[in-house]
């Protein structure tokens, strides 16, 4: 099978296509996917890099989402079965023509949900489902600024937030990445520029905002606390910037706010039936039309290095998806 491998921790540029043996039989418990599509997210360049909780031991194929159809299963497992639509989430280890996968770690794919979809909404969209629903706890008509909202999660979590009912408020790095979250649920947008607490604040009329949803870390969290409102939460869910952020913690306290952590992959093995519930709503939103997912670019598994190196550079907008087989 064809596989993106890294030989070596570091960049999109040790990144390579190359041949590996195909997976032998399952074991107990176990199935084997064959993928169609890769999903990307920022959370790989991390792991590419080994600056990540989790560190593999190289060589390993990056990727951390994926849909295909199950094409093996290990004796004691009922349910999936050969020929089902699945799709996942792991660490790592996704970037290539065949997956092997504890069975409870597969979710089915509806009928009405294509397996280019299911890729492109399962770790952003239920990350950031997770992060506005059950850690924020977001109400209608409550404010929330999504930073980092020209990325993966941070343009799902525009689009959740505005399905939630959510006064929407979209951040990016520039005027020109910020744009298109107009068109996806949010109502005004800002580039962060010098006085990032200026333009947050001034964005939502000059009141506090309910909530903060944080990809992006560094300078901009110190500035995102302060523009909180009474009883505001600011939802922790990494780092692109590259700096982790020290907050002073008079600022929580005098706003009656909450610093909220967000870590999906924990969440998702310590509660998988809240996860699956999740993924159920969005399954059936992606169904309707509802979920506008931005995506970036659909490219060839032998472009994976070139796919992540404009990740971990910016330059690309919204999601990139890989696909390996129609």
């Amino acid at each position: 099978m064809k596989a993106l491998l890294a030989a070596r921790l570091g960049g999109a540029d040790v990144l390579e296509i190359v041949d590996l043996p195909d997976p032998a039989a399952p074991a107990a418990g176990e199935v084997v996917v064959a993928v169609s599509h890769i999903g990307l997210n920022f959370h790989d360049t991390l792991v590419l890099a080994g600056r990540h909780v989790v560190r593999p031991e190289p060589p390993f194929s990056p990727g951390s989402e994926y849909a295909g159809t199950v094409v093996a299963v290990g004796p004691g497992v009922a349910a999936p079965v050969v020929g089902d639509r699945v799709a996942g989430n792991e660490e790592f280890g996704c970037a290539r023509e065949f997956v092997v996968v504890r069975a409870d770690r597969v979710t089915a794919l509806p009928d009405d949900v294509t397996a280019q979809d299911a890729a492109t909404v399962l770790v952003t969209y239920a990350t950031a489902f997770h992060a506005l629903v059950q850690r924020a706890e977001t109400r209608p008509g409550e404010t929330v600024v999504v930073l980092g909202s020209a990325g993966g999660v941070g343009s799902a979590a525009v689009d959740i937030a505005d399905l939630l009912g959510a006064h929407v408020v979209a951040g990016a790095s520039s005027a020109q990445r910020a744009a298109p979250a107009l068109g996806r649920g949010a109502s005004a947008v800002f580039d962060y520029g010098t006085e990032a607490k200026q333009r947050i604040k001034a964005a939502t009329g000059g009141r506090g905002v309910d909530v903060v949803f944080d990809p992006v870390g560094g300078p901009l969290t110190d500035a995102a606390v302060r523009a909180l409102g009474w009883g505001g939460r600011l939802l922790i869910v990494g780092f692109a910037g590259g700096d982790i952020p020290a907050v002073k913690l008079n600022l929580p306290l005098v706003k009656g706010a909450a610093l909220v952590g967000v870590f999906f992959g924990e969440f998702v093995r310590r509660d998988r039936r809240r996860h699956e519930e999740n993924l159920a709503t969005i399954f059936r939103w992606s169904a309707a039309g509802k979920l506008r997912p931005y995506l970036s670019e659909v490219l060839p598994l032998a472009s994976g290095a070139q796919a992540y190196e404009a990740l971990a550079s910016g330059a690309a907008h919204g999601k990139i998806v890989l696909t390996v087989r129609q």
